[in-house]
């Protein structure tokens, strides 16, 4: 887990390296121990009074297209960049009105072991037309428990941040000062 000074170091470069204009509010990071996710968000396009949703639809979807090209070459080198200094990949994603479009993101593995009656429940996912896979049926499982348990996952995840300082203040963090009144009274 990132330290929340390594966080707080990590979101203000990305905010200063994100070039002026591109988005229209501060961008919205978000970190884990492989990604680093960058999702702002772009003007809507302007249109007519009375536009159809299809036509808002193909309006946004063309704006979040222009962008993406524009921007491209920069998101990689910004990408390269903090990859090289934050050891993390990074994803880009926009938001233009209500919808959020990912340009890429890191699908990571991860390893479980499950039992009979686990794995039975995957099973059944798919062959309920719900995922294509175990492994798309976990994914549908994480985001259900996510989406039912924002508030709990949120005090937990403040535990967490909470038990970092609490490390960080502990009796290592003055060690080096333990040790030289050590020596001291010993050479006395």
């Amino acid at each position: 887990m990132i330290t929340e000074k390594g966080q707080q170091e990590l979101r203000g470069w990305i905010a200063g390296r994100l070039p002026e204009g591109w988005f229209t509010e501060l961008a919205e990071v978000v970190i884990d121990r492989e990604e680093i996710t960058v999702i702002g968000r772009i003007a809507e396009p302007e249109l007519p009074p009375g536009a159809t949703e299809t036509e808002r639809r193909a309006a946004i979807e063309g704006r979040v297209t222009e962008f993406r090209e524009r921007t491209r070459m920069s998101r990689v080198e910004i990408a390269r960049e903090a990859n090289i200094r934050f050891r993390r990949q990074v994803s880009w994603g926009v938001r233009c009105g209500e919808n959020l479009t990912m340009f890429t993101h890191l699908s990571a593995p991860v390893m479980s072991r499950l039992r009979q009656s686990e794995r039975m429940v995957l099973d059944t996912l798919i062959a309920g037309g719900v995922a294509r896979s175990r492994s798309d049926a976990l994914a549908w499982c994480v985001r259900l428990v996510a989406q039912n348990t924002d508030d709990w996952l949120a005090n937990l995840r403040d535990s967490l941040i909470q038990v970092q300082r609490v490390r960080e203040a502990g009796p290592d963090a003055g060690s080096q000062d333990l040790t030289l009144e050590l020596q001291l009274e010993d050479q006395k």
